[in-house]
């Protein structure tokens, strides 16, 4: 569809009624057709940003003329988010992504790993199983008894949304497996659209005046993801198998099968015996050598492929080996993922404009001519920092070539010197102060990037800051995007997150907004009210503190334990106390760098005054482990020595934290148990002096059983 631009856009208060009319008509058509973008076909070409410029923009004319509201207006008109409109299913087991490698040595240092950690010389045969990375939607399909009975996105890979009924309608996925499978049977795979198929769609989809689709995995995601299960039986969605996930008994003997499978490429036999389709272009490698030749094979067959690839994923291919080698925070050790080159375009760069993120982060970010990358609409991207900028003297103006890095975020790479135009062509310079709120932007020793001294005094964090509170990985606050946020703050409803649990008070102002209404306001004041009740690490995320992702909160709540213990560390910590921080870096994890912002965001008052604020509302949760609370070694300080014979260290360090000891290096008073192994030196003295249980290794194995 195309729109009229506006050159320059009167504020709302001087439009006259005929040109508000006119305006409100085109953003209307906007804003219906990136919805169908971005709910159905799953193929936004805005950002989030830009779609709520427009939305407000929408929603203050029709504020100022509520006369020329419509059947379409955006105070009627629900966008609903997938998310919003299927149920939550919990996977059983957590459903992760994979670890990336680009070039041929990354893959040989990830087999490296592999024999380091499983301890296996150069002469033993590592087997990998070589197979294509679909590019679709993963779901796992739940079979008990061998009929199907659930099927769920993957999500975030600890909660996806139940699709059953559309997945029903999918021809390549069997309904009954029989009587030769587990009782519980979880099997894991692709959804995909045919690159035939997606023509033919599109064909189908302009003959009937409908929208076309960006590409094929967009398609089928948005084909999946249908509120109406006959939508998505219309579209021709196809499946691949390639892994499983809970297994209620691995042993078949009693099935009639000759044995449980004891490898990827026996799992794959099975899958079939069942009636799944697996996909045929896998290949058993011995050597890196091996499965180099075969992504360069697949590479050169991609284009002749009627489905979309976007690398070869190597998995361990004998199962004990999978399970001694285990996973790291989001992917598991054994598998890894060989991506294909970025795909490269040119086109020209018209402006760089600086973005504030949530913890005050100034990034350059280049806008560009629309531009399509893989099937993509790209508009912007990203430019990294000004060091990157000044590297590769990129300059407003420029012709530049830009690609998707890992088919995904799209970045500039660099500029083709011989079509710029010099006569108006200037050295880009990073602005010295915030654009937001003109406050000091200070780059720091060592720090790639300058950040905004304002901190909540600055507009674009404090909004950011709300924003990342809400998100999914944070609170997840359903009902409460960035549209709201910003329209709340601007209002002055909220300032710091305690003023969200405190809107109860405003329920009648807030039903008289337009975009919202009783029934709005109500679902989200319970669902406010049902998040008073929130895990610590989720908390501990939620702050938006520099540095401190999930996997960070995740260390941190486990050490910590309770977040009144937490708070009362990190004040000593950031009041000058030398054990406080030292503990802290003591973590496994977290480094100097992530130890001085967490030190700086509690050394400072207003972020203090929000805690306290926070912890008279909020039920933060005591954390519980994932691990088996009920073994003997539970919450225990662990420290190895010596050679062991049966495992690596690193094995010895995975299998004891699995089991919810913690693994320290030195010896002390708080040591629990010593696991000395041959030629122990000095640790195993110090153990004796102090009275430390010393184990062998034969009765650390007997602990773990």
């Amino acid at each position: 569809m195309q729109h009229k631009v506006t050159p320059k856009l009167l504020p709302v208060a001087e439009l006259s009624r005929n040109d508000a009319s006119i305006e409100l008509d085109e953003l209307t058509a906007k804003l219906i057709d990136h919805d169908q973008r971005y709910y159905q076909d799953e193929s936004p070409i805005i950002t989030d940003a830009q779609y709520d410029i427009l939305q407000k923009r929408a929603l203050d004319i029709e504020l100022k003329f509520p006369e020329l509201l419509q059947a379409n207006s955006r105070s009627k008109r629900v966008g609903a988010s997938p998310i919003a409109i299927f149920n939550k299913v919990k996977h059983s087991l957590k459903m992760l992504s994979l670890s990336n490698a680009f070039t041929a040595e990354d893959v040989e240092k990830f087999e490296e790993r592999i024999r380091r950690f499983l301890n296996l010389s150069s002469c033993e045969i590592l087997e990998f199983v070589a197979e294509l990375k679909i590019d679709g939607l993963s779901v796992a399909l739940r079979y008990e008894d061998g009929k199907f009975v659930q099927g769920a996105t993957r999500g975030d890979g600890i909660t996806g949304e139940d699709v059953t009924e559309n997945l029903y309608t999918v021809a390549d996925i069997p309904k009954d497996l029989g009587s030769d499978v587990p009782g519980v049977m979880e099997v894991r795979g692709e959804i995909y659209m045919g690159k035939k198929d997606f023509l033919k769609l599109n064909r189908l989809q302009i003959d009937s005046g409908g929208k076309c689709f960006a590409n094929p995995r967009n398609s089928a995601s948005g084909s999946l993801r249908q509120k109406d299960p006959v939508v998505t039986a219309s579209r021709p969605l196809h499946f691949f198998a390639y892994a499983w996930g809970e297994v209620s008994n691995v042993d078949l003997t009693n099935l009639g099968v000759p044995q449980k499978w004891t490898s990827q490429s026996e799992f794959y036999s099975y899958l079939q015996r069942w009636g799944f389709k697996v996909n045929q272009h896998t290949k058993i490698c011995q050597s890196t050598d091996v499965m180099i030749n075969f992504y360069n094979d697949i590479l050169l067959k991609r284009p002749g492929l009627d489905y979309d690839i976007d690398g070869i994923v190597y998995k361990v291919n004998r199962l004990d080996w999978q399970e001694r080698l285990g996973f790291i925070t989001r992917a598991p050790r054994w598998a890894i993922a060989h991506k294909f080159p970025a795909e490269k375009v040119q086109t020209k760069l018209q402006k760089i404009i600086i973005q504030i993120g949530r913890t005050g982060t100034l990034t350059p970010v280049a806008q560009l001519q629309s531009v399509s990358i893989a099937g993509v609409i790209v508009q912007r991207a990203t430019l990294h920092n000004e060091d990157y900028i000044s590297a590769k003297d990129i300059r407003e103006g420029d012709i530049v070539e830009v690609e998707r890095a890992g088919d995904v975020i799209p970045q500039v790479v660099g500029v083709i010197h011989d079509m710029r135009v010099t006569s108006n062509s200037e050295k880009f310079k990073m602005p010295e102060n915030c654009p937001e709120c003109g406050s000091k932007a200070i780059r720091k020793g060592g720090e790639a990037s300058r950040r905004c001294t304002g901190g909540l005094m600055c507009p674009a964090q404090t909004v950011e800051r709300l924003k990342h509170f809400v998100s999914r990985d944070a609170l997840n606050i359903d009902g409460l995007g960035a549209s709201h946020i910003e329209e709340l703050w601007e209002r002055k409803w909220i300032k710091i997150p305690g003023d969200l649990f405190r809107l109860n008070k405003r329920t009648k102002e807030m039903s008289g907004l337009i975009g919202w209404g009783e029934k709005s306001v109500n679902n989200l004041i319970e669902v406010l009210n049902k998040s008073t009740k929130v895990e610590f690490d989720r908390f501990i995320f939620a702050l938006g503190i520099s540095q401190v992702g999930r996997s960070v909160a995740r260390l941190l709540a486990e050490h910590y334990r309770t977040f009144e213990i937490w708070l009362a560390a990190m004040q000593k910590a950031a009041s000058g106390d030398e054990d406080s921080k030292s503990q802290l870096m003591s973590i496994e994890g977290i480094g100097p760098g992530i130890a001085n912002d967490l030190i700086e965001f509690f050394f400072q008052s207003h972020n203090l005054e929000i805690l306290y604020d926070l912890q008279n509302i909020l039920e933060i949760k005591e954390w519980v482990s994932a691990k088996e609370a009920g073994s003997t070694i539970f919450g225990k300080n662990i420290v190895f020595t010596g050679a062991l014979q049966s495992m690596t260290r690193d094995e010895a360090k995975v299998s004891a934290e699995r089991l919810g000891a913690k693994v320290v290096t030195s010896v002390s008073s708080k040591t629990d148990y010593l696991v000395a192994g041959m030629d122990s030196g000095g640790k195993l003295k110090t153990a004796n002096k102090l009275g430390i249980e010393v184990l062998s290794e034969a009765e650390w194995l007997e602990l773990l059983l």
